[in-house]
C-alpha cells in the first residue's frame, strides 16, 4: 500500500497525515448537523441559525493571517496545537449553550480557531513535504476527502436518529478529534522558525501584489468545490427527472476520484508554468462538464443520470487538475520563512469564496437555469486563462524554479 501511494513512510508526513484525518472526520461529521443541533436542540429559529453561523464564518476569516505570521515567527506546530485545544473548549461550550449569543459565540470562537490552525498547518506541510509537496498535499486532500465521507456517514446516522443525545453524543465527539489530533500533532519534531530578512515588513503577503491575484483566480477557480455538493442537488430535483438518489452517487464517484485519482494527478505538476497549465486545463474541464450537466433538464430519467455522470465525471477530473495547480502554486509563490502568513491569505481567499458560492450557483445554475451553468462555465474559463499571466508576473518578481525540481 505504500508503494501505490495508499500509505506513506512512516515519520513526520504519516503523522500530519493522520491528524488531519482525524481533525477533518468529526468536522465534517459536524458541519453537516451544526443547523439541525441549533434548531432542534437549542430551538433557534432558522434565520438564527444562518445568521450565526454567517458571523462566525466572516470572524474566522480574519484570523489566519496574523497567526499565520505568529506561527513564522514562534513556530507552527506548538499554535497548531493551540488552535486544536480552544476548538475543543469551544466545542464543549456548544453543549450548553441555550442562547443565540451562545450558540454564535461557540461557532466563532471555533471557526476562528480553526481558520487559525489552518494556517498554522501551511508552514508544516511546507517544511515536512520536502521536495515533494505537491505529492503530499494531494494526499492529504485525498485523506481529507476520505475522512469527510465517514464523517457525512456518522452525521446521517445522526440525523436518523433525530433525537437531542445523538446529536451531543456527535458534538463531545467532534471534541474529542480536536484532542486526538492535537495528540498526535505534539509528536512531531518541533519546528523552528525560519529566518526572514530584516528589511521585509511585518504584511509582506498583503502587499505581494502577484499572490494576492493569484489569490482572487484560485479563490474564484474553487467555487467549482461547491458545483456537485450545491448545485447539483438542487438541478437534479428542481429542473430534472433523475432519481434524488443520483445526487448520493455523484457525490461518491466524485469522491472515490478524488482518493484514488489526486496523487497520480499532481506527479507532473511541478513549477510554476506546469501549474498554470493544469489550471487551464481545468477551467475547460469545468465548462465543458457543466455544459454537459446543464443539458439533463427536460429528458427522460434514464438519460438524464447518463448525462450528468459524464458531466460529474468530467467536471472532476478538473477539479483534480485544479487541486494539483492551486496547492502547487500556494507554496511554490510564498517565501519559505513566511509560509503561516501566507497560507492565511490563501485561506481568507477560499474563505471569503465559498461564502459568495451558494448564493452566485443558486442564482445562475439553479434560478436561470441552463444558460446560467454555461455563464459559470464561461468564469471558470476566463480565470483558467488568465492564471497562467498572473504566474509570469509573479515569476518576475521572485525565483519560481521551474526546472530545479
Amino acid at each position: 500500500m505504500v508503494r501505490r501511494g495508499l500509505l506513506l513512510e512512516s515519520g513526520p508526513q504519516r503523522k500530519l497525515a493522520l491528524a488531519g484525518f482525524v481533525n477533518q472526520l468529526g468536522t465534517a461529521a459536524f458541519l453537516a448537523t451544526v443547523p439541525l443541533y441549533a434548531h432542534q436542540v437549542i430551538h433557534l429559529s432558522i434565520g438564527q441559525v444562518g445568521l450565526g453561523l454567517s458571523v462566525a464564518g466572516v470572524v474566522g476569516l480574519i484570523a489566519g493571517i496574523p497567526v499565520g505570521h505568529l506561527a513564522d515567527r514562534r513556530g507552527p506546530r506548538d499554535i497548531f496545537v493551540i488552535a486544536l485545544l480552544i476548538q475543543t473548549l469551544s466545542m464543549l461550550s456548544l453543549l450548553f449553550a441555550h442562547s443565540f449569543l451562545a450558540f454564535t459565540l461557540a461557532v466563532a470562537v471555533t471557526d476562528l480557531a480553526g481558520s487559525s490552525g489552518g494556517a498554522a498547518r501551511g508552514p508544516m506541510i511546507r517544511r515536512f513535504g520536502g521536495d515533494e509537496v505537491p505529492k503530499f498535499r494531494s494526499y492529504l486532500r485525498s485523506v481529507a476527502m476520505l475522512a469527510s465521507t465517514f464523517g457525512a456517514l456518522a452525521a446521517g446516522a445522526v440525523v436518523q436518529i433525530d433525537s437531542d443525545f445523538a446529536y451531543r453524543v456527535l458534538i463531545l465527539g467532534n471534541a474529542l478529534t480536536f484532542i486526538g489530533s492535537a495528540a498526535v500533532l505534539v509528536k512531531l519534531p518541533k519546528l523552528e522558525p525560519l529566518p526572514s530578512p530584516r528589511e521585509e515588513g511585518r504584511w509582506i503577503a498583503l502587499k505581494d501584489k502577484p499572490y494576492m491575484a493569484f489569490v482572487v483566480l484560485d479563490g474564484i477557480m474553487w467555487i467549482q468545490s461547491e458545483v456537485l455538493s450545491y448545485a447539483l442537488p438542487l438541478w437534479v430535483v428542481l429542473h430534472t427527472d433523475a432519481p434524488r438518489w443520483f445526487v448520493g452517487l455523484a457525490i461518491a464517484v466524485n469522491t472515490v476520484m478524488v482518493v484514488f485519482l489526486q496523487i497520480r494527478t499532481s506527479r507532473g505538476v511541478k513549477g510554476g508554468t506546469v501549474a498554470g497549465r493544469a489550471t487551464r486545463r481545468a477551467g475547460l474541464a469545468f465548462m465543458i462538464g457543466m455544459a454537459v450537466i446543464a443539458t439533463a433538464s427536460g429528458v427522460p430519467s434514464w438519460a438524464a443520470v447518463a448525462i450528468m455522470m459524464a458531466g460529474v465525471a468530467i467536471h472532476t477530473v478538473g477539479s483534480l487538475w485544479h487541486a494539483a495547480g492551486s496547492l502547487e502554486l500556494r507554496f511554490r509563490l510564498a517565501p519559505a520563512h513566511a509560509q503561516g502568513q501566507y497560507s492565511g491569505v490563501f485561506g481568507m481567499g477560499m474563505g471569503l469564496c465559498y461564502t459568495v458560492a451558494p448564493s452566485l450557483l443558486g442564482l445562475l445554475c439553479v434560478t436561470w437555469g441552463t444558460p446560467g451553468w454555461l455563464v459559470m462555465g464561461g468564469v471558470f474559463v476566463a480565470t483558467g486563462l488568465a492564471m497562467p499571466y498572473v504566474i509570469q508576473r509573479a515569476g518576475r518578481s521572485r525565483e519560481i524554479a521551474d526546472t530545479a525540481d
